[in-house]
Protein backbone atom coordinates (compact mmCIF):
# COMPACT_ATOMS: atom_id res chain seq x y z
CA UNK A 1 0.00 0.00 0.00
CA UNK A 2 1.47 3.48 -0.95
CA UNK A 3 1.42 6.28 0.87
CA UNK A 4 3.57 8.76 -0.82
CA UNK A 5 1.70 12.32 -2.32
CA UNK A 6 0.19 11.90 -6.02
CA UNK A 7 -1.18 14.90 -7.73
CA UNK A 8 -4.48 16.67 -6.70
CA UNK A 9 -7.47 14.63 -8.04
CA UNK A 10 -5.69 11.37 -8.55
CA UNK A 11 -7.36 8.71 -7.22
CA UNK A 12 -5.01 5.35 -5.79
CA UNK A 13 -6.81 2.29 -7.69
CA UNK A 14 -5.13 -0.16 -6.45
CA UNK A 15 -7.41 -2.47 -4.08
CA UNK A 16 -7.21 -2.06 -0.20
CA UNK A 17 -8.31 -4.54 2.35
CA UNK A 18 -11.36 -2.36 3.98
CA UNK A 19 -10.99 -4.04 7.83
CA UNK A 20 -7.62 -2.04 8.93
CA UNK A 21 -4.54 -3.51 10.10
CA UNK A 22 -5.70 -6.89 8.59
CA UNK A 23 -4.89 -7.11 5.09
CA UNK A 24 -3.46 -10.15 3.76
CA UNK A 25 -0.49 -11.27 1.86
CA UNK A 26 -1.13 -13.78 -0.72
CA UNK A 27 -0.03 -16.88 0.12
CA UNK A 28 3.23 -18.52 -1.03
CA UNK A 29 2.70 -21.78 -2.79
CA UNK A 30 3.79 -24.77 -1.25
CA UNK A 31 6.94 -26.69 -2.06
CA UNK A 32 7.38 -30.41 -2.24
CA UNK A 33 8.92 -32.00 0.45
CA UNK A 34 11.92 -34.34 -0.42
CA UNK A 35 10.65 -38.45 -0.48
CA UNK A 36 12.83 -40.15 2.01
CA UNK A 37 11.62 -44.00 1.86
CA UNK A 38 11.54 -46.16 4.71
CA UNK A 39 14.75 -48.23 4.76
CA UNK A 40 12.95 -51.39 3.83
CA UNK A 41 10.73 -49.64 0.78
CA UNK A 42 14.22 -48.27 -1.08
CA UNK A 43 15.48 -50.47 -4.27
CA UNK A 44 17.80 -52.96 -3.30
CA UNK A 45 20.71 -52.69 -5.80
CA UNK A 46 20.98 -56.14 -7.74
CA UNK A 47 24.38 -58.35 -6.94
CA UNK A 48 24.79 -58.89 -10.60
CA UNK A 49 25.24 -55.42 -12.27
CA UNK A 50 28.28 -53.59 -13.25
CA UNK A 51 30.72 -51.68 -10.46
CA UNK A 52 30.14 -48.53 -12.48
CA UNK A 53 26.13 -48.95 -12.09
CA UNK A 54 26.50 -49.91 -8.23
CA UNK A 55 28.37 -46.32 -8.42
CA UNK A 56 26.08 -44.49 -10.17
CA UNK A 57 22.87 -45.73 -7.83
CA UNK A 58 25.12 -45.07 -4.65
CA UNK A 59 26.31 -41.75 -5.49
CA UNK A 60 22.41 -40.87 -6.60
CA UNK A 61 20.91 -42.08 -3.32
CA UNK A 62 24.02 -40.46 -1.40
CA UNK A 63 22.95 -37.07 -3.00
CA UNK A 64 19.35 -37.48 -2.36
CA UNK A 65 19.61 -38.13 1.14
CA UNK A 66 22.76 -35.07 0.93
CA UNK A 67 19.22 -32.63 -0.62
CA UNK A 68 16.98 -34.09 2.04
CA UNK A 69 19.54 -32.95 5.06
CA UNK A 70 20.10 -29.68 3.22
CA UNK A 71 16.33 -29.30 2.97
CA UNK A 72 15.90 -30.51 6.95
CA UNK A 73 18.97 -28.30 8.35
CA UNK A 74 17.41 -24.64 6.51
CA UNK A 75 13.69 -24.85 6.89
CA UNK A 76 11.99 -22.40 4.90
CA UNK A 77 9.43 -20.56 8.14
CA UNK A 78 6.49 -19.00 6.94
CA UNK A 79 5.11 -15.65 8.16
CA UNK A 80 1.48 -15.66 9.12
CA UNK A 81 0.20 -12.42 7.28
CA UNK A 82 -1.32 -10.20 9.68
CA UNK A 83 -0.99 -6.66 8.59
CA UNK A 84 0.49 -6.20 4.96
CA UNK A 85 1.85 -2.34 5.09
CA UNK A 86 4.94 -1.25 2.87
CA UNK A 87 8.38 0.64 4.39
CA UNK A 88 6.49 3.82 3.13
CA UNK A 89 3.51 3.30 5.15
CA UNK A 90 5.69 2.97 8.53
CA UNK A 91 7.55 6.40 7.82
CA UNK A 92 4.29 7.92 6.77
CA UNK A 93 3.05 6.74 10.23
CA UNK A 94 6.45 7.90 11.89
CA UNK A 95 6.41 11.31 10.78
CA UNK A 96 2.61 11.84 11.64
CA UNK A 97 2.99 10.21 14.98
CA UNK A 98 5.80 12.29 16.29
CA UNK A 99 4.22 15.14 14.97
CA UNK A 100 1.38 14.19 17.12
CA UNK A 101 3.65 13.90 20.31
CA UNK A 102 4.71 17.47 19.63
CA UNK A 103 0.90 18.80 19.77
CA UNK A 104 -0.93 17.18 22.27
CA UNK A 105 -0.10 16.59 26.07
CA UNK A 106 -0.27 13.04 27.00
CA UNK A 107 -0.47 13.25 30.99
CA UNK A 108 -3.59 15.38 30.31
CA UNK A 109 -5.21 12.55 27.73
CA UNK A 110 -4.44 10.23 30.24
CA UNK A 111 -7.27 12.08 32.40
CA UNK A 112 -10.09 12.32 29.42
CA UNK A 113 -12.16 9.66 28.79
CA UNK A 114 -11.19 7.21 26.21
CA UNK A 115 -13.75 7.53 24.06
CA UNK A 116 -13.34 11.15 24.11
CA UNK A 117 -9.71 10.90 24.07
CA UNK A 118 -9.61 8.49 20.69
CA UNK A 119 -11.96 11.08 19.06
CA UNK A 120 -9.71 14.06 20.05
CA UNK A 121 -6.95 12.35 18.63
CA UNK A 122 -8.26 11.71 15.22
CA UNK A 123 -9.17 14.90 14.70
CA UNK A 124 -5.63 16.12 15.26
CA UNK A 125 -3.94 13.19 13.07
CA UNK A 126 -6.58 14.95 10.34
CA UNK A 127 -5.16 17.95 10.60
CA UNK A 128 -1.90 17.10 10.23
CA UNK A 129 -2.46 14.78 7.33
CA UNK A 130 -4.12 17.85 5.85
CA UNK A 131 -1.13 20.34 6.96
CA UNK A 132 1.15 18.13 6.03
CA UNK A 133 -0.84 17.21 2.60
CA UNK A 134 0.19 13.87 3.01
CA UNK A 135 -2.55 12.41 -0.33
CA UNK A 136 -4.28 9.14 0.39
CA UNK A 137 -6.90 7.43 -0.30
CA UNK A 138 -10.27 7.71 2.44
CA UNK A 139 -9.37 3.44 3.49
CA UNK A 140 -5.91 4.91 3.60
CA UNK A 141 -6.66 7.62 5.83
CA UNK A 142 -8.69 5.15 8.71
CA UNK A 143 -5.93 2.17 8.75
CA UNK A 144 -3.63 5.01 9.59
CA UNK A 145 -5.53 6.75 12.07
CA UNK A 146 -6.72 3.57 13.69
CA UNK A 147 -3.01 2.43 13.82
CA UNK A 148 -1.96 5.76 15.60
CA UNK A 149 -4.53 5.90 17.97
CA UNK A 150 -3.76 2.35 19.38
CA UNK A 151 -0.32 3.50 19.49
CA UNK A 152 -1.37 6.17 21.99
CA UNK A 153 -4.37 4.55 23.92
CA UNK A 154 -4.18 1.19 23.11
CA UNK A 155 -1.50 -1.50 22.70
CA UNK A 156 -0.30 -0.50 19.25
CA UNK A 157 0.55 -3.75 16.98
CA UNK A 158 -1.16 -5.97 19.39
CA UNK A 159 -4.77 -4.74 18.89
CA UNK A 160 -5.49 -6.76 15.71
CA UNK A 161 -3.49 -10.43 17.57
CA UNK A 162 -5.57 -9.47 20.97
CA UNK A 163 -9.01 -9.42 19.14
CA UNK A 164 -8.13 -12.57 17.66
CA UNK A 165 -10.18 -15.03 19.84
CA UNK A 166 -8.06 -18.63 18.05
CA UNK A 167 -4.44 -17.34 19.67
CA UNK A 168 -3.45 -19.12 22.52
CA UNK A 169 -0.21 -17.31 23.02
CA UNK A 170 1.64 -14.06 21.50
CA UNK A 171 5.64 -13.77 21.92
CA UNK A 172 7.29 -10.93 21.36
CA UNK A 173 11.18 -11.02 20.99
CA UNK A 174 11.67 -7.21 20.92
CA UNK A 175 10.70 -4.87 17.69
CA UNK A 176 10.50 -6.59 14.75
CA UNK A 177 9.75 -10.78 15.79
CA UNK A 178 6.34 -11.62 17.10
CA UNK A 179 5.08 -14.99 16.77
CA UNK A 180 1.83 -16.50 17.93
CA UNK A 181 0.45 -19.91 19.00
CA UNK A 182 -2.66 -20.98 16.68
CA UNK A 183 -3.87 -24.80 17.06
CA UNK A 184 -0.88 -25.68 19.63
CA UNK A 185 1.29 -24.71 16.81
CA UNK A 186 4.06 -21.34 17.17
CA UNK A 187 4.15 -19.72 13.72
CA UNK A 188 6.01 -16.08 12.65
CA UNK A 189 3.77 -12.86 11.93
CA UNK A 190 4.97 -9.90 9.93
CA UNK A 191 3.35 -7.89 13.15
CA UNK A 192 6.62 -5.48 14.07
CA UNK A 193 6.84 -2.26 16.25
CA UNK A 194 8.69 0.84 15.25
CA UNK A 195 11.49 0.34 17.60
CA UNK A 196 12.39 -1.04 20.93
CA UNK A 197 10.99 2.18 22.65
CA UNK A 198 7.67 1.94 21.53
CA UNK A 199 7.16 -1.71 22.50
CA UNK A 200 8.60 -0.60 25.86
CA UNK A 201 6.24 1.57 26.16
CA UNK A 202 3.33 -0.77 24.91
CA UNK A 203 4.60 -2.79 28.01
CA UNK A 204 4.33 -0.20 30.57
CA UNK A 205 1.03 0.43 29.68
CA UNK A 206 0.05 -3.34 30.11
CA UNK A 207 1.55 -3.73 33.48
CA UNK A 208 0.50 -0.09 35.16
CA UNK A 209 -3.26 -1.43 34.57
CA UNK A 210 -2.87 -3.98 37.63
CA UNK A 211 -0.08 -1.43 39.56
CA UNK A 212 3.13 -2.93 38.07
CA UNK A 213 5.99 -1.77 37.10
CA UNK A 214 9.17 -2.83 34.31
CA UNK A 215 12.26 -1.07 33.78
CA UNK A 216 16.07 -1.16 33.78
CA UNK A 217 15.96 -1.40 37.98
CA UNK A 218 12.82 -3.94 37.93
CA UNK A 219 13.26 -5.79 34.70
CA UNK A 220 10.62 -8.78 35.31
CA UNK A 221 7.38 -8.25 35.59
CA UNK A 222 4.44 -10.75 35.82
CA UNK A 223 0.72 -8.75 35.24
CA UNK A 224 -1.97 -9.59 33.76
CA UNK A 225 -4.77 -7.70 30.96
CA UNK A 226 -8.11 -6.55 31.73
CA UNK A 227 -9.81 -9.99 30.36
CA UNK A 228 -7.44 -12.04 32.51
CA UNK A 229 -4.68 -13.09 29.95
CA UNK A 230 -1.69 -13.68 31.71
CA UNK A 231 1.08 -11.50 30.62
CA UNK A 232 5.10 -11.69 31.20
CA UNK A 233 7.63 -9.14 30.56
CA UNK A 234 10.89 -9.27 30.60
CA UNK A 235 13.48 -5.81 29.99
CA UNK A 236 16.95 -4.94 28.84
CA UNK A 237 19.56 -5.50 30.35
CA UNK A 238 18.27 -9.02 31.13
CA UNK A 239 16.79 -9.19 27.50
CA UNK A 240 19.39 -8.77 24.90
CA UNK A 241 17.36 -8.27 21.69
CA UNK A 242 15.31 -6.04 23.32
CA UNK A 243 11.70 -6.35 25.46
CA UNK A 244 10.24 -9.82 25.32
CA UNK A 245 6.84 -10.00 25.96
CA UNK A 246 4.54 -12.91 26.22
CA UNK A 247 0.52 -12.94 26.61
CA UNK A 248 -1.06 -16.16 27.57
CA UNK A 249 -4.73 -15.21 26.43
CA UNK A 250 -7.97 -16.09 27.52
CA UNK A 251 -10.85 -16.78 25.59
CA UNK A 252 -13.38 -14.60 25.86
CA UNK A 253 -16.24 -17.27 26.21
CA UNK A 254 -15.51 -19.24 29.26
CA UNK A 255 -14.81 -22.73 28.65
CA UNK A 256 -17.08 -25.33 30.15
CA UNK A 257 -16.37 -29.86 30.30
CA UNK A 258 -18.51 -29.80 27.49
CA UNK A 259 -16.75 -27.82 25.42
CA UNK A 260 -13.79 -30.35 26.12
CA UNK A 261 -15.61 -33.33 24.94
CA UNK A 262 -16.22 -31.55 21.82
CA UNK A 263 -12.44 -30.61 21.53
CA UNK A 264 -11.91 -33.96 22.15
CA UNK A 265 -9.94 -33.62 25.63
CA UNK A 266 -11.56 -36.01 27.42
CA UNK A 267 -14.79 -38.08 26.70
CA UNK A 268 -18.31 -37.86 28.31
CA UNK A 269 -18.36 -40.52 30.17
CA UNK A 270 -14.85 -39.16 31.59
CA UNK A 271 -16.19 -35.32 31.41
CA UNK A 272 -19.15 -36.73 33.98
CA UNK A 273 -16.53 -38.77 36.25
CA UNK A 274 -14.59 -35.45 36.49
CA UNK A 275 -17.74 -33.64 37.54
CA UNK A 276 -18.41 -35.78 40.26
CA UNK A 277 -15.58 -35.44 41.56
CA UNK A 278 -16.12 -31.76 41.87
CA UNK A 279 -19.47 -32.43 43.22
CA UNK A 280 -17.95 -34.76 45.68
CA UNK A 281 -15.53 -31.80 47.19
CA UNK A 282 -12.86 -34.67 46.64
CA UNK A 283 -8.93 -32.74 46.57
CA UNK A 284 -7.68 -32.63 43.38
CA UNK A 285 -4.48 -31.58 41.94
CA UNK A 286 -4.00 -31.03 37.95
CA UNK A 287 -0.50 -31.91 36.72
CA UNK A 288 0.67 -31.27 32.93
CA UNK A 289 3.75 -29.47 31.20
CA UNK A 290 3.81 -25.81 29.74
CA UNK A 291 0.71 -25.00 27.61
CA UNK A 292 -1.00 -28.63 28.66
CA UNK A 293 -4.27 -26.81 29.16
CA UNK A 294 -3.86 -26.54 33.62
CA UNK A 295 -5.49 -23.19 34.46
CA UNK A 296 -8.28 -23.70 31.48
CA UNK A 297 -9.00 -27.24 33.29
CA UNK A 298 -9.18 -26.21 36.74
CA UNK A 299 -11.87 -23.22 35.64
CA UNK A 300 -13.86 -25.56 34.15
CA UNK A 301 -13.36 -28.18 37.32
CA UNK A 302 -14.59 -24.98 39.68
CA UNK A 303 -17.87 -24.89 37.49
CA UNK A 304 -19.31 -27.73 40.32
CA UNK A 305 -18.63 -25.84 42.91
CA UNK A 306 -21.72 -25.60 44.85
CA UNK A 307 -23.17 -21.61 44.74
CA UNK A 308 -23.29 -21.66 48.41
CA UNK A 309 -19.60 -22.52 49.57
CA UNK A 310 -17.34 -19.90 50.23
CA UNK A 311 -14.22 -20.08 47.63
CA UNK A 312 -11.29 -18.18 48.21
CA UNK A 313 -8.33 -18.37 44.80
CA UNK A 314 -4.72 -17.74 45.17
CA UNK A 315 -2.82 -16.66 42.26
CA UNK A 316 0.37 -14.88 41.33
CA UNK A 317 -1.29 -13.06 38.54
CA UNK A 318 -5.02 -13.57 38.46
CA UNK A 319 -6.77 -15.84 35.93
CA UNK A 320 -8.88 -17.83 37.14
CA UNK A 321 -12.73 -16.76 36.25
CA UNK A 322 -14.94 -18.53 38.75
CA UNK A 323 -18.61 -18.12 38.45
CA UNK A 324 -20.06 -18.61 42.10
CA UNK A 325 -20.89 -15.39 44.10
CA UNK A 326 -19.18 -16.03 46.99
CA UNK A 327 -15.61 -15.75 45.55
CA UNK A 328 -12.63 -14.14 47.43
CA UNK A 329 -10.11 -13.41 44.89
CA UNK A 330 -6.11 -13.04 46.23
CA UNK A 331 -3.22 -12.26 44.39
CA UNK A 332 0.31 -12.18 45.31
CA UNK A 333 2.70 -8.51 45.16
CA UNK A 334 6.31 -8.97 44.28
CA UNK A 335 8.60 -6.42 46.36
CA UNK A 336 9.12 -2.02 46.08
CA UNK A 337 12.63 -0.88 44.49
CA UNK A 338 13.58 -1.16 48.29
CA UNK A 339 12.87 -4.83 48.49
CA UNK A 340 10.16 -5.08 50.90
CA UNK A 341 6.59 -5.38 50.36
CA UNK A 342 6.83 -8.54 49.23
CA UNK A 343 3.20 -11.01 49.36
CA UNK A 344 4.37 -14.45 48.83
CA UNK A 345 2.33 -17.52 48.09
CA UNK A 346 2.31 -18.88 51.11
CA UNK A 347 1.45 -15.84 52.78
CA UNK A 348 -1.50 -15.72 50.99
CA UNK A 349 -2.38 -19.51 51.57
CA UNK A 350 -1.52 -19.38 55.64
CA UNK A 351 -4.03 -16.03 55.50
CA UNK A 352 -6.68 -17.98 53.65
CA UNK A 353 -7.13 -20.45 56.66
CA UNK A 354 -8.29 -16.87 58.57
CA UNK A 355 -10.70 -16.32 56.15
CA UNK A 356 -13.39 -19.16 56.81
CA UNK A 357 -12.95 -20.44 53.64
CA UNK A 358 -14.44 -23.82 53.09
CA UNK A 359 -12.57 -24.45 49.50
CA UNK A 360 -8.93 -22.96 48.68
CA UNK A 361 -7.98 -23.11 44.92
CA UNK A 362 -4.26 -22.36 44.40
CA UNK A 363 -3.68 -21.20 40.63
CA UNK A 364 -0.18 -22.43 40.51
CA UNK A 365 2.01 -24.67 43.58
CA UNK A 366 5.37 -24.40 42.76
CA UNK A 367 7.19 -23.60 46.12
CA UNK A 368 6.86 -24.21 49.70
CA UNK A 369 3.18 -22.94 49.62
CA UNK A 370 2.54 -26.93 48.90
CA UNK A 371 2.49 -27.28 52.94
CA UNK A 372 0.34 -25.29 53.46
CA UNK A 373 -2.00 -26.23 50.91
CA UNK A 374 -1.94 -29.93 52.22
CA UNK A 375 -2.50 -28.92 55.40
CA UNK A 376 -5.35 -27.07 54.58
CA UNK A 377 -6.85 -30.25 52.24
CA UNK A 378 -6.22 -32.48 55.58
CA UNK A 379 -7.93 -30.20 58.21
CA UNK A 380 -11.77 -29.82 56.74
CA UNK A 381 -11.18 -27.33 53.46
CA UNK A 382 -12.66 -30.15 51.04
CA UNK A 383 -12.39 -29.80 47.41
CA UNK A 384 -9.58 -27.41 47.48
CA UNK A 385 -7.55 -27.36 43.79
CA UNK A 386 -4.49 -26.72 42.68
CA UNK A 387 -2.10 -27.07 39.24
CA UNK A 388 1.32 -27.55 39.18
CA UNK A 389 3.76 -28.53 36.78
CA UNK A 390 5.20 -32.00 35.97
CA UNK A 391 5.03 -34.37 32.89
CA UNK A 392 3.23 -37.54 34.66
CA UNK A 393 1.03 -38.37 38.17
CA UNK A 394 3.72 -39.80 39.91
CA UNK A 395 6.20 -37.07 39.17
CA UNK A 396 3.71 -34.70 40.44
CA UNK A 397 3.66 -36.38 44.11
CA UNK A 398 7.33 -36.30 43.90
CA UNK A 399 7.53 -32.34 43.30
CA UNK A 400 5.11 -31.92 45.96
CA UNK A 401 7.28 -33.85 48.09
CA UNK A 402 10.50 -31.86 47.00
CA UNK A 403 8.81 -28.00 46.70
CA UNK A 404 8.08 -28.94 50.84
CA UNK A 405 11.30 -30.07 51.16
CA UNK A 406 12.95 -26.77 49.80
CA UNK A 407 10.87 -24.89 51.57
CA UNK A 408 12.83 -25.55 54.98
CA UNK A 409 10.44 -28.36 56.80
CA UNK A 410 12.93 -30.72 58.24
CA UNK A 411 9.91 -33.39 58.56
CA UNK A 412 11.02 -37.20 57.74
CA UNK A 413 10.29 -38.40 54.41
CA UNK A 414 7.74 -40.75 55.87
CA UNK A 415 5.77 -37.84 57.22
CA UNK A 416 5.41 -35.89 54.28
CA UNK A 417 4.43 -38.82 52.04
CA UNK A 418 1.72 -39.47 55.17
CA UNK A 419 0.58 -35.87 54.44
CA UNK A 420 0.50 -36.13 50.55
CA UNK A 421 -1.66 -39.48 51.14
CA UNK A 422 -4.31 -38.16 53.94
CA UNK A 423 -4.34 -34.72 51.56
CA UNK A 424 -4.51 -35.54 47.95
CA UNK A 425 -6.94 -37.55 46.36
CA UNK A 426 -7.15 -37.59 42.35
CA UNK A 427 -4.25 -36.26 39.61
CA UNK A 428 -5.20 -34.92 36.75
CA UNK A 429 -2.67 -35.16 33.97
CA UNK A 430 -3.05 -32.94 31.21
CA UNK A 431 -0.31 -33.03 28.28
CA UNK A 432 -0.13 -31.41 24.35
CA UNK A 433 1.03 -33.99 21.92
CA UNK A 434 2.51 -33.48 19.28
CA UNK A 435 0.10 -32.65 16.71
CA UNK A 436 -0.60 -29.59 19.11
CA UNK A 437 -3.68 -30.78 20.55
CA UNK A 438 -4.19 -31.00 24.61
CA UNK A 439 -5.95 -34.01 25.89
CA UNK A 440 -6.32 -35.53 29.26
CA UNK A 441 -4.53 -38.10 29.78
CA UNK A 442 -4.98 -39.61 32.99
CA UNK A 443 -7.00 -39.68 35.93
CA UNK A 444 -4.97 -41.20 39.50
CA UNK A 445 -6.43 -42.46 42.31
CA UNK A 446 -3.75 -41.58 45.40
CA UNK A 447 -4.80 -45.30 47.16
CA UNK A 448 -2.45 -44.80 50.28
CA UNK A 449 0.95 -45.96 51.44
CA UNK A 450 3.00 -48.99 51.51
CA UNK A 451 6.42 -48.90 53.13
CA UNK A 452 7.48 -45.73 51.52
CA UNK A 453 6.25 -45.80 48.22
CA UNK A 454 2.53 -43.61 47.28
CA UNK A 455 0.40 -46.42 45.28
CA UNK A 456 -1.34 -44.94 42.44
CA UNK A 457 -4.19 -46.05 40.76
CA UNK A 458 -5.43 -45.25 36.91
CA UNK A 459 -8.43 -44.66 36.68
CA UNK A 460 -8.98 -43.02 33.34
CA UNK A 461 -6.08 -43.50 30.81
CA UNK A 462 -6.04 -42.16 26.99
CA UNK A 463 -4.71 -44.95 24.21
CA UNK A 464 -3.41 -43.30 20.98
CA UNK A 465 -4.36 -45.47 18.39
CA UNK A 466 -2.33 -43.40 15.27
CA UNK A 467 -2.52 -40.98 13.12
CA UNK A 468 -4.98 -39.70 10.25
CA UNK A 469 -4.11 -37.92 6.68
CA UNK A 470 -3.27 -34.76 8.16
CA UNK A 471 -0.89 -35.42 11.14
CA UNK A 472 -3.78 -35.58 13.77
CA UNK A 473 -3.63 -38.42 16.76
CA UNK A 474 -6.42 -40.52 16.73
CA UNK A 475 -6.88 -42.24 20.55
CA UNK A 476 -9.31 -42.68 23.31
CA UNK A 477 -9.59 -42.68 26.99
CA UNK A 478 -10.51 -46.19 28.42
CA UNK A 479 -11.13 -47.32 31.86
CA UNK A 480 -8.65 -49.33 33.53
CA UNK A 481 -11.51 -52.11 35.25
CA UNK A 482 -12.02 -50.36 38.68
CA UNK A 483 -15.05 -51.52 40.10
CA UNK A 484 -15.38 -49.33 42.70
CA UNK A 485 -12.43 -46.33 43.24
CA UNK A 486 -11.42 -44.71 47.21
CA UNK A 487 -13.56 -41.92 46.73
CA UNK A 488 -16.57 -43.88 46.35
CA UNK A 489 -17.88 -43.72 49.84
CA UNK A 490 -17.72 -39.74 49.35
CA UNK A 491 -19.63 -40.08 46.44
CA UNK A 492 -22.38 -42.13 48.12
CA UNK A 493 -22.23 -39.66 50.67
CA UNK A 494 -23.27 -37.01 48.02
CA UNK A 495 -25.56 -39.51 46.49
CA UNK A 496 -23.67 -39.74 43.55
CA UNK A 497 -22.44 -43.43 43.60
CA UNK A 498 -25.07 -44.65 41.14
CA UNK A 499 -23.69 -41.64 38.69
CA UNK A 500 -20.30 -42.39 39.35
CA UNK A 501 -20.82 -46.43 38.63
CA UNK A 502 -22.64 -45.91 35.48
CA UNK A 503 -19.50 -43.49 34.09
CA UNK A 504 -17.30 -46.27 35.43
CA UNK A 505 -19.27 -48.94 33.25
CA UNK A 506 -19.24 -46.57 30.32
CA UNK A 507 -15.72 -45.90 30.05
CA UNK A 508 -14.83 -49.12 30.52
CA UNK A 509 -17.23 -50.49 27.61
CA UNK A 510 -19.47 -52.00 29.20
CA UNK A 511 -22.36 -49.71 28.14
Amino acid sequence: MAFGKRPAGQVNQAPVNNTPGLAHMPTPEPQARPHNPAPEARQAVPADISASAKADISGAQTASASALIAAMSKPEQYVEPVKSHSDEYYRTKETIYNTLLDTIDLGQLAQVDAVEARQEIREIITEIITIKNVVMSLTEQEIILEDICNDVLGFGPLEPLLARDDIADIMVNGANTTYIEVDGKIQRTNIRFRDNAELMNICQRIVSQVGRRVDESSPVCDARLMDGSRVNVIAPPLAIDGPTLTIRKFKKDKLRLDDLVKFGSISPAGSRLLSILGHSRCNILISGGTGSGKTTLLNCLTAFIDPSERVITCEDSAELQLQQPHVVRLETRPPNIEGSGEVTMRDLVKNCLRMRPERIIVGEVRGPEAFDLLQAMNTGHDGSMGTLHANSPREALSRVESMITMGGFSLPQRTIREMIVGSIDVIVQASRLRDGSRRIINITEVMGLEGDTIILQDIVTYEVKGEDADGKLIGEHRGTGIGRPRFWERARYFNLEAALGQALDELEGHV
